[in-house]
């Protein structure tokens, strides 16, 4: 099924804005420059952070882990590729987006005023610092890694029964699959895929011949290579680089010529889809918009110190690639692939092993979920609680004969997804079931694809839902029939279907059979499958309808206790704090005295601890071993926090604009006293006491690890020590 956005959405009120006219390289605009707050005060454009160098200063707290002493030495190398891999897709995304807006001539300002030509001025400048940093640490763990046993050797440190090995490898593994390319006015630049390394020579032979060539190196071979450990001494992991081993290897390739120089360069390509938004077949759309991607316009070049230069001017104009976004490296290309030195046989060198319990109740229910759901709700923290527990739940409704039907969303999941076999499982044994795939998870499209025609071959009924709005909201909901009766069951989640992740990202599941929350869940999917949208809902909020409304509704109700002499406070915790409306909002309640402690892990837009506008309000980052992903929004409710009668949501929307006005997103109220108990009291308390793993942000924009006089804490260890979110307060 396919969807237009519906038209008559209800408005919503907004902070009275004020607008001015810019003038910009000679061209007047119309811009939003300042908001009227409640209390009178006028702020400027630098009332936001930009969006983008937030982003950069998360990828920087990423980076700043890789130098941390106190996290194992492979860990810190994770941190390093996980911190290239984000600068990756920030560039192929958010970089090549206003790269794009720039090449079309807008002009249009970010909230905190900034054209996009302006908007990569500073990004540029900002990524310059990140570029150093992740060159100056990775020789810094090659050293340290080579010190422990684990060596990335040089040409000349290779011995006659290496080179042997090496050359029998190259010629048996790589040879076949290299394919070098003359550069002269016959052979233009070849394609070079995003994000794949090529290496240019300029070799010379016995005759003093000379000439350009190029060498593709394909992302499906190993960039570090293992020697044998039969090579090694004992307990030493030797590895060479790809690009060296065709270098030592080049007179097979080219025989009678040697390098005279060479370099390495790797291209960062627009992988931004476009597609037709009322195209008949919206799967067709997709594969051929992905096709295109591959092909996408390239947006940042990098070259090694080592590259010919005149190659690199003919290079950088072949592929069209401005000077400014030409990077030159003293170091190695391609930092993501330094993950390829976590060796399994090291754990001295990686965080202790840690295995995700089973919620105690679902082993003293005999895995019976249903019955456990009947006596009472189940959370689930994950990855300290396994994620197991949701597949089980599943595997119970697809072998149940008692069930009717099964609905789910799926955004993101793994290649060979139980929860995908679960779903095949019930439609083959005769069960309703309906999947809301989402076609637009990015960089996760492909693999949508495939599970929707494995479900529709099974007999699922498979919806792709609006065209304009992803679904994002995890949501499962099964029918069951119970002897005369009709009951459902929900699982509402902060994080998406996905086993592998669920690992190492920190999230919520809520298991119910409340009546109340199963209608609006049933309503929810309605909404999303048949566009019933619908009038009420009893306790759930919404995007794009409600929780901008709700979230606005709660916010006010918190300065009208301050006005009435009661205490306001929120706490409040997301992965982004971007939209402009919100975050104004938050100002106003500042202004009124409510008391607010924003946990974020990445971007945040929002500058704290301004007089008059933002002093009461304290922004933390957790970055640590675990990746923060869960939503929990808290309210006091005319009530100091902690407090039983505090309003606890949880949520799969973070606080931006797409997700308010966007996507599909769901907001659930905790309603049981001890699941409400467990978030407030162990979750949200552990969050904003933890000074391990903490950074916070000060009013100028930047962020400084959280220094406290307080013991040491570390929220991750608390609940690795205890994953059950048991009912004891924190000491």
């Amino acid at each position: 099924m396919i969807q237009k956005n519906p038209k008559n959405i209800s408005n919503i009120n907004h902070l009275t804005q004020n607008k001015i006219t810019v003038k910009q390289s000679g061209r007047k605009i119309k811009q939003r420059n300042s908001i009227q707050i409640s209390n009178n005060i006028k702020m400027d454009y630098e009332r936001f952070i930009n969006r983008e160098l937030s982003w950069l200063d998360f990828n920087q707290r990423v980076v700043e882990e890789a130098e941390n002493k106190h996290n194992p030495l492979l860990e810190r190398v994770r941190f390093l590729s996980i911190s290239a891999s984000n600068l990756d897709e920030f560039y192929s995304v958010r970089v090549a987006g206003l790269t794009g807006q720039v090449r079309e001539g807008l002009i249009a300002l970010s909230p905190d005023g900034l054209t996009p030509a302006e908007q990569l001025v500073a990004i540029q400048e900002r990524v310059k610092g990140l570029f150093s940093d992740q060159q100056r640490i990775y020789h810094e763990l090659i050293k340290l890694l080579s010190d422990s046993g684990i060596i990335v050797c040089k040409a000349e440190e290779l011995n006659k029964e290496d080179l042997a090995w090496l050359h029998q490898f190259f010629m048996e593994r790589i040879f076949p699959i290299l394919t070098p390319i003359a550069l002269d006015p016959a052979h233009p630049i070849p394609f070079i895929p995003n994000l794949n390394l090529a290496i240019a020579l300029r070799l010379i032979s016995q005759n003093n011949s000379r000439k350009y060539v190029m060498i593709l190196l394909p992302s499906q071979l190993l960039r570090f290579i293992p020697l044998p450990l039969s090579l090694c001494s004992n307990k030493i992991q030797r590895f060479v680089l790809l690009e060296d081993l065709v270098r030592i290897f080049i007179s097979s390739i080219f025989p009678g010529y040697k390098i005279a120089n060479y370099g390495l360069l790797r291209v960062i390509r627009d992988t931004d889809v476009e597609f037709e938004e009322e195209a008949e077949d919206l799967v067709r759309s997709y594969e051929t918009a992905l096709k295109r991607r591959r092909r996408g316009v390239v947006i940042h070049l990098d070259i090694d110190e080592h590259f010919p230069p005149k190659l690199g001017e003919i290079v950088a104009h072949a592929l069209e690639v401005p000077p400014e976004e030409v990077t030159v490296h003293k170091g190695i290309l391609g930092l993501v692939d330094v993950k390829q030195l976590i060796v399994d046989n090291r754990p001295d060198l990686l965080f202790p092993y840690y295995a995700p319990h089973l919620p105690a109740r679902i082993r003293e229910s005999a895995g019976d979920c249903f019955a456990l759901l009947r006596s009472k709700d189940l959370l689930a923290y994950h990855p300290f609680e396994s994620f197991d527990v949701v597949i089980q739940f599943l595997r119970q409704a697809a072998q149940d004969p008692q069930v009717l039907a099964i609905k789910q969303t799926l955004y993101r999941t793994s290649r060979d997804s139980p929860i995908v076999k679960a779903l095949i499982e019930a439609a083959e044994n005769g069960i309703s079931v309906t999947a809301i795939v989402e076609l637009r998870a990015r960089f996760d499209e492909e693999a949508n694809i495939r599970l929707s025609r494995d479900l529709e071959a099974a007999g699922v009924q498979v919806v792709f839902g609006f065209a304009d709005w992803k679904t994002h909201a995890k949501l499962s909901l099964v029918v069951r029939r119970e002897g005369g009766n009709i009951r459902s069951y929900a699982h509402f989640g902060t994080g998406n279907y996905h086993p592998i992740t669920a690992k190492i990202y920190t999230d919520l599941s809520y298991f119910t059979c409340n009546a109340e929350l199963t209608r609006d869940a049933a309503k929810l999917f309605n909404y999303v499958t048949g566009y019933a949208r619908p009038d009420k809902m009893e306790k759930i909020a919404f995007s794009p309808l409600t929780i901008r409304k709700t979230l606005n509704e709660l916010i006010d109700d918190e300065i009208a206790f301050v006005k009435a002499g009661k205490p306001g406070a929120m706490w409040l915790k997301m992965n982004s704090l971007v939209d402009p409306q919100l975050i104004d909002k938050l100002y106003e309640a500042s202004c009124a005295g409510v008391k607010i402690n924003i946990i974020v892990r990445g971007i945040c837009c929002l500058r704290p601890g301004i007089k008059n506008l933002s002093e009461n309000i304290f922004v933390k980052s957790i970055v640590g071993r675990f990746l923060e992903h869960a939503r929990v929004f808290v309210f006091g409710n005319g009530y100091e926090l902690p407090s039983r009668s505090a309003k606890v949501y949880m949520s799969s929307a973070d606080w931006m604009e797409r997700n308010m006005d966007r996507r599909i997103e769901e907001m659930i109220p905790i309603l049981p006293e001890d699941i409400h108990y467990k978030i407030l009291n162990q979750l949200m308390v552990a969050n904003l006491k933890d000074n391990m793993q903490s950074w916070q942000l000060g009013r100028d924009k930047k962020w400084k690890r959280l220094e406290s006089s307080e013991p040491p804490f570390s929220a991750h260890n608390y609940f690795m020590e205890n994953p059950s979110l048991d009912t004891r307060p924190l000491d």
